[in-house]
């Protein structure tokens, strides 16, 4: 069914209103408002990652013409961790007002301030910790550790007047964690005991039964290939995946290689946590991957980004022979990674690229090299059965997602009429303990595409699907507008529709005796003209070529 869309009332006094503008129906580009007497606090802001069906785009930013006009009500911007779907689109929200406070842990706020450095902004920031409480504005927040698949994640606890709302932000429950820091069950069952009014939860994983499998159980396996590895080793992941890179490089210790980071995000984001003291590097294990090509194959571990299939990534290049490093016969490729939706496609076509060349692929699928960061259906009915929330809001994730956490709410007790299945712009309110959607906004993506942002529409990438899959044609005709008769022309240009041009003299005929028969009638106008050319050659393309090119026509009067 169509979204109905209906603007939501003025917000009563001593009401919560909560606005999912990013996140909901999709994986990335995470991004709630919160509004309370006239202020808003925003929680995460981040990117989602183009499909195939965005081509030239570089990335999706949430929708922010809902905020806008209401910059300076903006307090704070609360970051839960460092991935990119949750901070990534921070330095377009700070191009718009530059002094919004920032909010989060110390390595999340670090690799944001690092983003915003490459946009030039110098941001206003606030570093929290866990067990921390904060008055920022009407909102009293208090931060809660969680475990997720970067140090340093945390809940928010949102509390005002019209009640108490946690935002889980990605977390899991590993309880042997690598770093030793577990979600704290302990604060969830306190404020659980205070009562929870509105509860935020991520779905990612809320399809999935059972439990997430423990982080330290991919250690081993990445240890048993390296070790069995015959030449180099290159372990694709995300550039700020500090956990599995801390393996990787214990991994790479134990078996006497070097490591060498590729990737510029990954340099980045690497350094920045060793100087957090978040990844702890063995002695005389990291090498500059420039002098690493110098090493024997077997004494070098190469840890690069590109495990989702970007096109530009290093794993990419090097499937395409486009980078330095060129992988070959004995080469063992690790992608320790998770699939986010909608990369399938991308992804399978560099192992197949690789394989290829020769290579080992060792992935998911195969071999016990990565496990989620986000809590499975056993997870989420622990924290349902100790929060006892009276509404639930699932977010991040698609609609099966929230779909299937919003089951798991509804099997713990909570109603079903408390259980709000959103989409990005469902606005709900908040008031005496009971949660409403009293609005749906008509948001749309925006798009990132080189240096503009939100120029790009849905008709300028219906065109560049055309022009990538059925091709191109071009036709110009001279003529005289008061006979009819065709001075110069058609001369037809194709590009990806016919292996030669020539195919097209067929139609020539049928052109200008539409153009002769228009003119007779009466048509004048050089638009109109236009179009029966186009008409007339895309009707006997799609007949004769079975194609649907872009066709740009041009009738120039003589």
């Amino acid at each position: 069914m169509p979204t109905t869309v209906y603007d939501p009332p003025e917000l009563e006094p001593g009401t919560l209103r909560v606005t999912p503008l990013g996140g909901l129906g999709e994986v990335g580009r995470n991004m709630t408002t919160f509004e309370y007497e006239g202020k808003l606090l925003i929680v995460d802001c981040g990117v989602l990652f183009p499909e195939e069906h965005h081509p030239g785009v570089d990335l999706i930013l949430p929708d922010f013409e809902p905020i806008k006009h209401r910059l300076a009500d903006i307090v704070g911007v609360v970051l839960t961790h460092g991935h990119e779907d949750h901070i990534g689109a921070v330095p377009y929200l700070l191009k718009l007002r530059q002094d919004i406070p920032l909010i989060g842990s110390s390595l999340t706020l670090a690799l944001t301030e690092a983003k915003l450095k490459e946009h030039r902004i110098a941001p206003y920031s606030l570093t929290v910790k866990e067990g921390q409480r904060e008055q920022v504005g009407p909102f009293d927040l208090e931060f809660v550790a969680v475990n997720h698949s970067i140090p340093d994640a945390l809940a928010v606890a949102i509390r005002t007047p019209a009640g108490l709302a946690l935002a889980t932000g990605d977390f899991k429950m590993d309880q042997l964690p690598l770093d030793d820091r577990l979600t704290d069950l302990r604060a969830f069952a306190r404020l659980g005991e205070e009562g929870v009014d509105l509860f935020l939860v991520d779905s990612t994983n809320a399809d999935v039964p059972g439990f997430t499998p423990l982080e330290r159980s991919i250690g081993p396996v990445l240890d048993q290939v390296i070790a069995k590895a015959p030449r180099r080793v290159i372990v694709a992941s995300f550039s700020s995946h500090v956990h599995r890179v801390q393996q990787v490089l214990d991994a790479a210790a134990a078996n006497g290689r070097r490591l060498a980071f590729l990737g510029r995000s990954m340099v980045r984001n690497m350094t920045i946590a060793e100087e957090l003291g978040y990844l702890h590097v063995p002695e005389g294990v990291l090498i500059d991957y420039k002098k690493a090509r110098d090493l024997p194959d077997d004494r070098i571990v190469y840890m690069s980004t590109g495990s989702q299939g970007e096109p530009m990534a290093v794993l990419s290049r090097m499937a395409n022979l486009d980078h330095a490093i060129e992988v070959g016969s004995g080469d063992t490729v690790i992608l320790a990674s998770s699939l986010i939706p909608g990369n399938e496609n991308a992804v399978y076509r560099v192992i197949d690229g690789l394989t290829k060349l020769g290579a080992n692929v060792v992935h998911r699928a195969n071999a016990k090299v990565h496990v989620s960061g986000h809590a499975a259906a056993g997870e989420l009915l622990y924290c349902y059965n100790i929060l006892q929330p009276r509404n639930v809001l699932p977010v991040h994730g698609e609609y099966r997602h929230l779909n299937a956490n919003a089951k798991l709410a509804i099997d713990t007790g909570i109603p079903a009429d408390r259980t709000i299945v959103g989409e990005n712009g469902t606005v709900v309110d908040l008031r005496d303990g009971v949660a409403r959607v009293v609005g749906q906004l008509d948001l749309g993506f925006v798009y990132v595409d080189g240096s503009t942002v939100g120029e790009i529409t849905e008709a300028d990438l219906k065109d560049r699907r055309i022009l990538g899959e059925e091709g191109f044609v071009s036709v110009i005709v001279v003529i005289d507008t008061a006979t009819g008769r065709i001075i110069s022309g058609p001369d037809i240009h194709a590009r990806g529709v016919a292996e030669d041009d020539a195919v097209f003299e067929a139609v020539k005929p049928k052109i200008a005796a539409a153009l002769l028969e228009s003119v007779q009638s009466g048509v004048r106008d050089n638009h109109a003209l236009s179009q029966i050319v186009r008409r007339t050659i895309g009707r006997w393309v799609n007949q004769s070529l079975r194609r649907r090119p872009m066709i740009v026509p041009l009738v120039i009067e003589a």
